[in-house]
């Protein structure tokens, strides 16, 4: 009887050690299968926002709130799903033109938020009158940023099972599209 006994206390030790091993296999997959649904999930949220702001007008906050909802997959605000910490809040929507160096070169430049037209009419008629303007929208970049911060910086990772203190920034993920109507319908009045 005895080797009896000390056979069944062997085979609940074998199976508790395999038991920790398989579950960790098992939540390792799970969390890198996470990781990389969200690196495409967020390649996909701003390439799907740039597109929608190169037609929406830049003006109308709830517009924007809109865009920027619609790219993390939701009707109102709200987190990615399966992808937390990102919600609508970390999509930053940047309009830039493509002014001229001193050196002759073209380059995209960052419009200022204070240096915006004030409508959709406003800007195809400066886009009419110089095509390379300081306010002339000619393309939308979107780029995952946190919230809050001055210049776009990394979004924290959070895995979704918390078993590891592993602290690594979400890819810096951006896209850009060319500035199409922007939100300008024919016959619409002009802003002041």
């Amino acid at each position: 009887m005895r080797t009896n006994e000390r056979q069944r206390g062997a085979t609940a030790a074998e199976f508790a050690l395999c038991a920790v091993i398989f579950f960790g296999a098992v939540f390792f997959l799970i969390e890198l299968a996470r990781a990389l649904y969200l690196l495409n999930t967020l390649q996909e949220a701003t390439r799907r926002a740039a597109a929608l702001a190169a037609v929406s007008d830049f003006s109308d906050p709830a517009a924007m709130d809109r865009v920027r909802q619609a790219a993390v997959l939701r009707d109102g605000p709200g987190a990615l799903p399966l992808g937390a910490p990102v919600t609508d809040a970390h999509i930053r929507i940047d309009y830039l033109s493509l002014a001229r160096t001193a050196s002759g070169v073209m380059t995209m430049t960052p419009i200022p938020a204070a240096s915006l037209p004030a409508c959709p009419a406003r800007a195809r008629i400066q886009c009419v009158a110089n095509p390379n303007g300081d306010s002339c929208i000619r393309f939308v970049r979107v780029r995952l940023c946190a919230p809050g911060a001055g210049d776009c910086q990394a979004v924290p990772y959070q895995p979704l099972l918390p078993l590891t203190a592993i602290k690594l920034p979400l890819p810096q993920v951006a896209a850009t599209a060319k500035a199409e109507s922007l939100g300008f319908q024919p016959g619409s009045a002009l802003c002041p």
